[in-house]
């Protein structure tokens, strides 16, 4: 059973086309090079229906949560579709939005079960003609260079914004669009010229996606619909999707390891492979934007409204060539370029890694956990063996960024450190609950521990997490866990005795929620850590509370389990340490530098427009570029390097340190001298009791 961390918008190589135009032209304005009438919906398969009906009665009867496909179910099913076709909803109208609803909204249900796909190719369809009409429209824009020292503003964040009531509602939409695109090109130091040729061959190529629509795409869409509407982990892969996802599980794609999703026409990475070139590279993190790719030489081709499953092409390569990715960053500020090399994904790049560090004499082993994969146990307990032999006096499991895994190594690895008892509980649909227990009363490590989270430790890595913390086992460092405290399966919507029938794709979907052995579930909460560090993975966009119909928290009686800590001592200890921990960081000047761009993260975040105004724009971006590189010099001057003169001077191989790891080691060399006093004290205490007894 694999339980992986799959944040959910859209995964891994869907990609809905979402751009779009429309309006009155001028004669002289930029045109698109296609017609209307080269623009035609895909005509419904056989095997689409037949898949449609299979995932409907798979959905309805095995999931865990129970639904009724009913009127009222089916008009959810309707919203969320015309949200993946148009996230930010400026391509529908909203009397296209009103007629399609009086027609399909409470037809939905029946539809599936009787595989009827007339709804989904129809609404489609309509999606496919107004985004014409709108990139037709964004196209006549480029005539002339526009004025952007106005106070004019575009909406950041339109997923909750209202459809445009007309087409000239839907153009002032479309008018910041270009400009913010136009803008974005003029801080790369583009003339006008060039942003004209950029923009009309990216609009052009958006309308040319169109026509290479695939039945396969508008089913997959359509289908998610349904099973995001249950929960947002549930998803239909077409048989296309379907052998990419079975190809980068069984590590046979050569490439740098990434998990792109797609919304509107951005592509950003939602994840890193442990291992990989790309998380081997650290130039890359969850959150950035893809907007150009090229190989080893040659021209970086745009790639803004490509579809997804191409840009996955165009990465893809053989082992040992380079691909150069154009960069946006999460956190905003100029885009760069980027070389990777790309390689095969092998299990022993993404293998638990043991390191030692010297702090403050104390000697601290480390163990970084990529994944929860098979054999992981029994690789961990060979370093254990490794570090006693090293007499550490303190280990860290370093699970930040580890989404997730095997569920039987999240119970074996949970072993090694405790004698015996359970380590988690699972229900399934039928409220059946199993506790999963560690049966094997050898304890590997019995010496201090540190558990290291961040936000985007999921899954596996939170039952870890939560059994040491419930078994007061072990000291609990980082950020709040991401909170998916669920269990999907695969299934192929082929059966055996489908002799002769064309792959239908992939039904992967919830099954089960796992418990902590406290009772309580982690999903949504996930595991809180005993000591914080600064929320370097912003929990207000990241995480399963900001899914709008994630399953619920709730609670299950608690298993038979005792402590193994010391409840008082163990308290006391993090009190002690926590103290210490804040004290430092307030004058590192590594998370002073954080905290301030904390600040700028936050305030922006909190924005609901940005300007159009370029010179506005200009100045926030060489601001943040005159921080980044005084941070930087501050750093290096710490270090005994030479200052830069410019933030592009910046080496492409240069790998920030791992402040934050470190700060772990001192709280941990904190918690070794916190013992060791507390050991000595016990043992004054107890040689006066015996002095005071003989007198």
């Amino acid at each position: 059973m694999v339980m992986k961390f799959k944040m959910s918008k859209n995964v891994i190589c869907y990609a809905w086309l979402s751009v779009c135009l429309s309006s009155a032209i001028p004669a002289f304005a930029v045109q698109p090079t296609l017609k209307p009438s080269d623009i035609s919906i895909p005509a419904i398969s056989e095997e689409s229906q037949l898949a449609t009906k299979r995932a409907t009665t798979r959905l309805t009867q095995s999931h865990y949560r129970k639904i009724k496909l009913d009127d009222d179910f089916s008009e959810k099913i309707f919203d969320r579709y015309i949200k993946n076709l148009d996230f930010s909803h400026n391509t529908f109208l909203q009397s296209d939005i009103d007629e399609l609803r009086q027609k399909y909204g409470t037809k939905l249900d029946e539809q599936l079960s009787q595989g009827d796909l007339s709804a989904a190719f129809d609404i489609y369809d309509v999606m496919m003609k107004r985004r014409y009409e709108r990139y037709t429209y964004a196209l006549s824009l480029l005539d002339k260079e526009p004025d952007l020292n106005g106070q004019d503003q575009i909406e950041i964040d339109r997923e909750k914004a209202a459809a445009p009531q007309t087409e000239a509602d839907a153009n002032k939409l479309w008018d910041a669009r270009v400009k913010n695109d136009i803008i974005n090109l003029k801080l790369k130091d583009k003339k006008w010229s060039e942003i004209k040729a950029k923009l009309t061959k990216r609009y052009n190529l958006a309308i040319r996606r169109l026509t290479q629509t695939k039945a396969d795409d508008i089913v997959q869409i359509y289908l998610n619909a349904f099973a995001r509407e249950i929960d947002p982990h549930t998803s239909y892969l077409s048989p296309r999707t379907a052998k990419s996802f079975n190809e980068s599980i069984n590590l046979s794609l050569e490439g740098i390891g990434t998990t792109l999703q797609s919304e509107d026409d951005e592509i950003s990475i939602k994840s890193l492979v442990p291992g990989a070139p790309a998380e081997r590279s650290k130039k890359l993190h969850p959150g950035d934007k893809i907007i150009g790719v090229g190989q080893a030489t040659g021209d970086i081709e745009d790639v803004v409204g490509w579809r997804l499953e191409d840009l996955v092409e165009k990465i893809k390569g053989k082992k040992g060539t380079k691909v150069r990715l154009e960069i946006e960053p999460a956190k905003g500020g100029k885009s760069r370029i980027i070389t990777l090399v790309r390689d095969k994904v092998r299990i022993e790049d993404q293998a638990a890694k043991l390191t030692f560090e010297k702090v403050s004499g104390k000697n601290i082993a480390v163990i970084k956990i990529p994944s929860f994969y098979i054999g992981l146990t029994e690789d961990v307990k060979k370093l254990l063996v490794k570090l006693e032999n090293q007499k550490a006096e303190a280990l860290i499991v370093d699970l930040r960024e580890n989404g997730g895994g095997a569920l039987t190594e999240a119970v074996a690895l949970s072993g090694l450190f405790i004698a015996d008892g359970p380590v988690v509980q699972v229900r399934d649909a039928y409220q059946r609950i199993r506790v999963h227990e560690d049966d094997d009363a050898t304890q590997q490590y019995k010496g201090l521990l540190f558990v290291m989270i961040n936000r985007y430790s999921a899954s596996a890595s939170e039952i870890f997490a939560a059994a040491m913390q419930d078994y007061r086992r072990g000291i609990i460092i980082g950020q709040n866990t991401f909170g998916k405290g669920t269990v999907q399966q695969s299934r192929s919507l082929n059966f055996i005795y489908d002799l002769d029938q064309s792959p239908l794709g992939v039904l992967q979907y919830t099954i089960q929620k796992f418990y902590r052995v406290n009772g309580g579930s982690t999903q949504l909460k996930g595991v809180a850590a005993d000591i914080n560090f600064p929320e370097i993975i912003d929990a207000k966009e990241y995480g399963e509370d900001k899914e709008d119909n994630a399953l619920a928290w709730d609670k299950i009686p608690s298993a038979s389990y005792t402590e193994v800590g010391n409840i008082d001592y163990i308290d006391n200890a993090v009190n002690i340490l926590n103290e210490k921990h804040l004290a430092r960081i307030a004058k590192d000047p590594e998370f002073v530098a954080l905290n301030e761009e904390l600040k700028v993260r936050n305030e922006r975040r909190d924005r609901k427009f940005l300007s159009l105004n370029y010179k506005m724009r200009k100045a926030e971006n060489d601001k943040d570029d005159a921080r980044r590189l005084k941070d930087l010099n501050e750093r290096f001057k710490r270090e005994g390097k030479k200052a830069l003169k410019d933030i592009d001077d910046l080496p492409k191989d240069y790998e920030a340190p791992d402040f934050f790891l470190k700060e772990a080691e001192k709280i941990a060399a904190d918690f070794v001298i916190f013992n060791s006093d507390q050991k000595i004290n016990q043992a004054n205490g107890l040689s006066e009791a015996k002095t005071e007894s003989k007198k």
